[in-house]
């Protein structure tokens, strides 16, 4: 009898967490959305002190552009990501969050770009502490008035795993910052895989600025995240393909294209060969851009110096060590003919902040 009551018993409490589990699945897919294309607000951003915004942007002159991903305030050079193999699902602190975030601001600050670019900067999150750290980016443009735009990539429900230290809920964006007025702007979605994975990546998207020129054209500025996990990278290429789409048509209007980010693609093409590490098991999305992909009128910038070979990225199955990570150049820039590029390259910040390191371009409009 008293076998039959534990049975039992057991039984119940199988059941319960069946159910359990059966709601929660119900409750991530239920809650799981697109944003969409959307108009997106222009912040204006000045302080008493401030320098008055640059004005229009001119033909001839040199501009920089810098892009830089947060990695949502984590990834210090000792941490590692549990998507990636590693361990660990959230910053560590708020504290963390703070040093990671001032961190990578001064880094970017110290370029001096005209216009900055971030990816992966929390808004609200589990995995950020719930720190706003859109908040920190200003720093950026210290001492000039600019324009900021925000557009989300990331909404996602209360995600319970790892078990130990759930990711969370969180919500996260792109940012581009203009010392030069921005008219509009725009959200526009990109293609994610469908079934299960689509609950493991972003919201991917890319943001569209229009930026006035003296000579009445615009230049049209886009900041990216295409997807990095993905069964076999092939989404980040159709994503890649209908950004090219957009800049093109752009382009044919006579307006000057600007494209950069974080493609999730080895823009070197042969990055194990040139760092000395081979890409690992959980590695599979580090995979060169298919040839044919980039359109005629259009030309990809992978950052590089050949004299001081530095990647933008690094996985984060593992802290990182020099001797073992993998590493590649993921972040770099795309621009359209009409757009000259004088120098490109990766600041060497030893991903002391993030698992990326900075990447700034100088150009010109012809």
């Amino acid at each position: 009898m008293k076998g039959k009551t534990i049975c039992k018993t057991l039984g119940l409490v199988l059941l319960a967490l069946l159910i359990l589990v059966v709601l929660y699945v119900v409750y991530v897919f239920a809650s799981y959305h697109r944003v969409g294309d959307q108009s997106l607000s222009v912040m204006h951003c000045s302080s008493r002190d401030a320098v008055p915004m640059e004005d229009a942007v001119e033909t001839g002159a040199v501009y920089r552009v810098s892009s830089a991903n947060a990695g949502f305030g984590a990834y210090s050079a000792d941490y590692s990501f549990f998507m990636d193999g590693g361990r660990e699902s959230r910053a560590r602190s708020r504290q963390a969050v703070d040093e990671n975030m001032r961190g990578i601001v001064a880094f970017v600050k110290g370029l001096s770009p005209d216009f900055a670019l971030f990816q992966e900067v929390d808004t609200d999150g589990t995995r950020s502490w719930h720190i706003d750290e859109t908040a920190y980016l200003s720093d950026a443009m210290t001492g000039c008035e600019f324009d900021e735009v925000f557009a989300q990539n990331y909404d996602s429900p209360y995600l319970f795993y790892p078990l130990i230290q759930p990711h969370g809920a969180n919500q996260s964006g792109i940012v581009t910052l203009s010392r030069h007025p921005i008219a509009s702007a725009a959200r526009r979605e990109l293609p994610v895989e469908s079934g299960f994975m689509k609950l493991l990546d972003l919201d991917r998207c890319y943001s569209v600025s229009h930026i006035p020129t003296a000579s009445g054209k615009e230049l049209v500025l886009y900041n990216l995240h295409l997807s990095a996990y993905t069964s076999d990278g092939a989404i980040a290429t159709e994503q890649l393909e209908l950004l090219c789409a957009d800049m093109l048509a752009e382009y044919e209007a006579g307006n000057y294209c600007v494209a950069g980010g974080d493609f999730n693609k080895d823009l070197l093409g042969n990055s194990p060969e040139i760092f000395g590490v081979a890409a690992g098991e959980n590695d599979t999305w580090a995979q060169p851009i298919p040839e044919g992909t980039i359109p005629a009128g259009l030309t990809l910038v992978a950052p590089f110096d050949e004299t001081a070979p530095t990647a933008s990225c690094r996985t984060a199955s593992e802290p990182y060590s020099i001797e073992t990570t993998f590493r590649l150049t993921v972040d770099g820039f795309l621009v359209s003919d009409n757009v000259e590029v004088v120098d490109s390259a990766v600041l060497d910040a030893g991903f002391l902040y993030s698992d990326h390191n900075p990447v700034w371009m100088d150009f010109t409009l012809k």
